[in-house]
């Protein structure tokens, strides 16, 4: 497939958006392959995302940036311009639990995501034969509470290393401290096992189980320092029964829990996600 530039743009809404932005890429007979716009009334803020040939543009994305900036400036717009034959590298953190990993793994293996995986990194090393089988670094890094401004120190050090554009936690079982959480804001995304907003925090099946919920989810989302509280990219549910017990809620939600990480992981990785303060819009 030919690879394109995604243009991603947000901004106060206003008249002439579109135009403006369609008529400078008509202008370099840029070709559009997929639009999508979306106006937030309640918010006043507008977003947008195009998919442009490569080819039928003049320029790469630096030239690009130059030529779109004065459009930019006038409508004091937030955006970026990505280009899909560069993809997004990814750094994976896991514990011991392994269905998100395995899945994320096998998605990138057969080439259903896109993106470089370029590292995993684990409190445990329970997992390293399962990623070393797919020739991918593994790093094995124990958090203790007597450790963890040394520890955390070492696993920036290795997103720096890496060139990490996307940290995924795959279901890792520690809290990344708000240093980390501030430098790579917007980066950093999560599976929590509930549909959040409830049953934040620890053991969520519990939680679940003990209110005799007919409803069990997953949610993705970016990491901040509020603990399960940053933007949601996806989520999803499956229904459970008072028969079910919580052996069986965590059976049924490591299922969803995958799905719901690898779907926002591709949107992220596709540049289909917009961050406005604590909300996204995806464009799916």
């Amino acid at each position: 497939m030919e690879h394109t530039y995604r243009l991603v743009m947000s901004c106060p809404d206003r008249v002439g958006i579109v135009a403006k932005v369609s008529n400078f890429l008509a202008t370099y007979n840029g070709w559009i392959v997929e639009a999508s716009h979306h106006s937030d009334n309640q918010a006043g803020w507008f977003y947008m995302r195009y998919e442009i040939k490569a080819s039928s543009l003049p320029f790469g994305p630096e030239h690009f940036r130059i030529a779109f900036e004065p459009i930019a400036r006038e409508f004091d717009m937030k955006w970026q311009i990505a280009d899909s034959a560069q993809p997004k590298r990814v750094v994976l953190l896991c514990s011991k639990e392994s269905h998100c990993l395995a899945d994320l793994l096998h998605r990138w293996q057969s080439k259903e995501l896109d993106a470089e995986i370029a590292a995993v990194i684990s409190n445990h090393d329970d997992l390293r034969r399962m990623v070393e089988w797919h020739d991918i670094p593994y790093h094995h890094i124990p958090v203790s509470k007597d450790n963890k401004v040394e520890a955390f120190a070492e696993i920036g050090a290795l997103f720096e290393t890496y060139r990490a554009d996307v940290i995924v936690l795959a279901r890792y079982m520690q809290i990344l401290p708000g240093d980390l959480c501030d430098r790579y804001a917007g980066k950093v995304i999560n599976i929590h096992h509930s549909f959040l907003p409830s049953f934040a925090g620890a053991k969520p099946y519990h939680q679940a189980y003990s209110r005799g919920v007919k409803l069990i989810g997953a949610t993705c989302h970016y990491v901040t320092q509020d603990l399960d509280e940053g933007p949601i990219i996806d989520q999803d549910v499956i229904r459970v029964s008072h028969s079910d017990a919580i052996e069986d809620m965590v059976r049924l939600g490591k299922d969803v829990e995958k799905s719901v990480l690898a779907r926002g992981l591709r949107y992220h990785v596709e540049d289909r996600v917009i961050i406005h303060e604590n909300k996204t819009v995806v464009f799916s």
